[in-house]
């Protein structure tokens, strides 16, 4: 077991893909420090809310540390598909050195377009042996029979994919099931 302070990205979205992800994170201990949250970078409401977490965050955990990076959306909603594999290669070539700067221990993302890239590029990491990365997926509460089309895509790339259904967990044998955690 490591005794070193430890990189925690959590690749953030607005609305509540952050209010979940800020719940799992509340029942993370300290040692899970610093968090670097990767935002769009056009997403203000998350920042606040991740900054008032913190801020309350640091009234328990006095050494609580945390930054926020940001990346060019992925994928805005309603975005047709093709436009959106050109717009996901361009925040990935952002994100890929930010990645390589944070070279993070794990990853722990739930859902947002914006963790996609994130997630490649730390995988990508992974493959050149620069630095192997856990990538842990929670597919959002409100996926009950699909998942979402990150979902879709780091089933693939992520190393646990849990899920808050039981029908998703039949679908997908990957994945864990614990309930709803958030």
């Amino acid at each position: 077991m490591t005794t070193k302070r430890n990189n925690y990205p959590a690749p953030k979205k607005h609305g509540g893909h952050t209010t979940e992800i800020l719940r799992l994170l509340s029942c993370l201990s300290e040692s899970y420090s610093p968090r670097h949250y990767v935002l769009a970078d056009s997403d203000k409401m998350s920042e606040a809310k991740i900054r008032s977490f913190e801020q309350k965050r640091a009234e328990t955990f006095s050494e609580s540390q945390f930054s926020l990076d940001r990346i060019p959306r992925s994928r805005e909603v309603r975005q047709s598909w093709i436009s959106s594999v050109l717009t996901t290669l361009h925040s990935i070539l952002y994100s890929f050195p930010l990645t390589y700067k944070r070279k993070p221990d794990l990853i722990l993302c739930n859902g947002p377009g914006t963790c996609v890239p994130v997630c490649l590029s730390a995988f990508l990491l992974g493959l050149l042996r620069i630095k192997r990365t856990i990538i842990v997926y929670v597919e959002s509460i409100c996926r009950v029979e699909t998942l979402s089309l990150s979902g879709k895509i780091l089933y693939y790339f992520s190393d646990y994919f849990i899920v808050q259904w039981p029908d998703l967990k039949k679908k997908y044998p990957k994945s864990v099931y614990l309930g709803r955690i958030v």
